[in-house]
Formats: C-alpha cells, sequence, structure tokens
C-alpha cells in the first residue's frame, strides 16, 4: 500500500534523503498510522467490553495512544522540514528526535497504567465472556499491526528515520502482545481459569519495554552519539580515494537531524606537493563527502607532511608500533621529525582511545618514556587527541 500511495503522492519517491521525499514519507506513515490505529482501537473497544476482558480493553487504548503518537509523528516531520532561520541555522532536523522522546513517554506512560489496571484484576478478577467475534477482531488486529511494522521499519531505513524505526518496533510489539491477550482468551475459554488480569500485566511488559528501547534510541542522538561506522568509512573511502591526500585524522561528524551532517577531518598531503593542486584536490573530496551522503557541511584541513622522507616513514611506523604496546588502539599523526646536534624531537599527535585507563598526562609520559627507553637520544614532544568515533562500533 505504502509503495502505491508513494506513486500517487510522492514525486521522485526514489530520492530517499532528500528532505522534501523524507517529508512526504513522513506525513504518509503517519496518517496511515492514524487511520489504522483508529480503526484497530473502534474494534479492539467493542470486543472488549462485549468480552468484559480488561486485556483487550488495555490493548485499545493502546491502538489509541498509538494514534497519538503518530499524530506527534506527523507534526514532528512536517516541523523538522521547515527551512533554516536566523535562528536556527542549521534547521529544524532535530524535531524528529524530540517527538520520538515524547513518543517514547507516552508508550511508557500507557504500560504503567496499564499495568496498574492488570492488577487490580488479578486481585479482583471478573468472569470473561470469550466468543468468535471478540478472537477474529485480535487476529485481525494482530496482521495489521505486522504489516505496520513491516512498513514503518522499511521506509523508516529508507529515510533514516529513528522516529519510524521506533513506531515499527512498537507495533511489532503490540502485535506480540495481542497475540498473548488472544491466547489468554483461548485459555480462558478451554479450562475456566481466568488469566486475563496476567495477560494484561504481560501486555504491559511488552509496551514499558517498547518504551524504554524508544526512549534509548531518540535521546542517544539528542546526547550526541557517536557516528554511523558506515559513514565513517563511507567519508574514508572518498577522501583517501583522492592520489594526492597520503592520509586522514580527526573526522568530527556532528548530527542536527537525519540527512542534516556536518563533517570535518584533516587531511594529510605531500608537503612538497603544488599548493594550487592538493587544494583543488581537498575542494573534489569536500564536494563528493557532501553530495553522497547529503551532508549540510563539508570541510577538511590540510596538514602538510613529509610523505617522500624515507626516514622519517620509518620513523613513523616504528613510533606507531612502539606506542601500541601501551594501548592497542593508539594511533599517531602529524608526525615530523627535528634533527639537532645532541638529540632529536619527534613531533606527532596521538589518538587516545576512551577504554585507556591513562589520563593525557598520564599517556604523554608514558609514549615518552618508552620512546626515550628504545631511543635515549630521541624526545617526543605528543599532543593527545580525543577520538569522536571507535573502531569497534
Amino acid at each position: 500500500m505504502i509503495d502505491l500511495l508513494a506513486r500517487f503522492f510522492i514525486s521522485d519517491r526514489h530520492s530517499y534523503h532528500q528532505p522534501r521525499v523524507r517529508q512526504a514519507y513522513g506525513r504518509l506513515c503517519g496518517l496511515l498510522g492514524i487511520f489504522f490505529n483508529l480503526l484497530l482501537f473502534g474494534f479492539k473497544y467493542f470486543a472488549g467490553v462485549i468480552s468484559g476482558s480488561v486485556a483487550i480493553t488495555a490493548d485499545a487504548f493502546n491502538n489509541l495512544s498509538d494514534a497519538g503518537s503518530s499524530v506527534i509523528s506527523l507534526i514532528s516531520f512536517v516541523m523538522a522540514g521547515k527551512k533554516p532561520d536566523i535562528d536556527h541555522p542549521f534547521g529544524h532536523g532535530r524535531i524528529e528526535y524530540l517527538s520520538g522522546l515524547a513518543l517514547s513517554f507516552l508508550i511508557l506512560l500507557m504500560g504503567v497504567e496499564l499495568g496498574k489496571s492488570s492488577i487490580d484484576k488479578i486481585l479482583h478478577p471478573q468472569p470473561l465472556e470469550a466468543g468468535i467475534l471478540p478472537a477474529v477482531i485480535l487476529v485481525a488486529s494482530i496482521a495489521v499491526k505486522l504489516y505496520m511494522g513491516f512498513y514503518n521499519r522499511g521506509v523508516g531505513k529508507k529515510i533514516d528515520s529513528l522516529s519510524l524505526k521506533a513506531t515499527a518496533v512498537d507495533s511489532f510489539s503490540d502485535s506480540i502482545a495481542t497475540t498473548v491477550v488472544l491466547i489468554s482468551m483461548v485459555i480462558s475459554h478451554a479450562s475456566g481459569y481466568n488469566i486475563d488480569g496476567w495477560a494484561g500485566l504481560a501486555v504491559a511488559v511488552f509496551i514499558l519495554f517498547a518504551g524504554y528501547n524508544a526512549l534509548k534510541d531518540t535521546l542517544s542522538p539528542l546526547l550526541g552519539q557517536a557516528p554511523d561506522p558506515d559513514t565513517i568509512h563511507r567519508i574514508e573511502e572518498i577522501v583517501l580515494s583522492y592520489p594526492d591526500v597520503v592520509g586522514i585524522h580527526d573526522i568530527v561528524v556532528h548530527d542536527y537531524g537525519p540527512g542534516r551532517l556536518m563533517v570535518s577531518l584533516h587531511a594529510e598531503v605531500r608537503g612538497d606537493g603544488d599548493i594550487f593542486a592538493l587544494h583543488d584536490a581537498v575542494d573534489s573530496a569536500e564536494n563528493q563527502v557532501l553530495k553522497e551522503l547529503g551532508c549540510l557541511a563539508v570541510t577538511i584541513h590540510m596538514d602538510p607532511i613529509e610523505a617522500d622522507n624515507t626516514a622519517v616513514a620509518q620513523m613513523r611506523q616504528q613510533v606507531a608500533e612502539l606506542v601500541r604496546q601501551i594501548h592497542p588502539e593508539i594511533t599517531i599523526h602529524d608526525f615530523r621529525m627535528v634533527p639537532g646536534p645532541t638529540h632529536t624531537n619527534l613531533i606527532f599527535d596521538a589518538v587516545r582511545p576512551y577504554d585507556c585507563t591513562l589520563s593525557e598526562e598520564e599517556l604523554v609520559d608514558a609514549i615518552r618514556a618508552i620512546i626515550f627507553d628504545r631511543w635515549p637520544n630521541h624526545f617526543a614532544v605528543v599532543t593527545i587527541d580525543q577520538a569522536y568515533y571507535s573502531e569497534k562500533q
């Protein structure tokens, strides 16, 4: 259905990372979510009333809250698509994350309320009127929720939307929860043992778990999570594909909302190269990263190095291997050798991994000591950099 509707209502529907296309898909999924959830609420509430099941009634109100969530999601996509202004020069993309945060709290609230009503039903059980009609409604509900989960997950992956991915998880959780309710009805009808309250409690647990996962996924980018490893690897591939670039480091990715990345990095270039040719290569790399990743901006700083000095290259490799004895993930860059009449200075930056137990001062001392032990007439002049992503991701 999504593909059919997109064909009619979304022009250039395969340009998933274009803000206009993302907004259109977000609106479409939001409207479908409102329609399906209101429909499910009506049928489930009717089934809950005629069966006297608190689990079915609670599941119905869960669908009503999902409809409200779809309204919030729809509004967030519209607001996130607003153009940058003087107060928000990087756009309004993070509104999607804020809406996801609001949806997470709504899901958690619904789970708590359902848990309370289920516990009351366990303490004060009431007879159920299980029948064919409530069962048929629940089976249809499971099928609809599975369909909603699949289309939200599919579109969420295509347009890279945490909000839709969270909605997909919630839909799959709802289908499991409704299955539990259906099973409780069958057991109650077959055995006469009322487990409706326990089934409602199980549904509450599923809802709380879904809310927790949604909260975790939406809170992380707001706090400034590490960039996606695939994004880092693609940036490295693009920039290093230019022959004038011999190395890169200090990659920083700022996230201002889905499809709104700002990238900066340092590119090592030959110190004896033509500055105009090098600048042109760096400009080309910036433009390619900008276009392929759909970034707001890309900035590359040039670091000149002695690329053809064999002695410097050999010493750099030896120092790199030596410092990895302190921690296997330490890397170095901007390496220079300054020889003098009494000693040689080795000047370089070292990247400190997040799981390194040494402080910056302790790490500098350790590097100086290990180099001095190997070459007593060599002094290390070290600057410690902090990594903004991990190769372990």
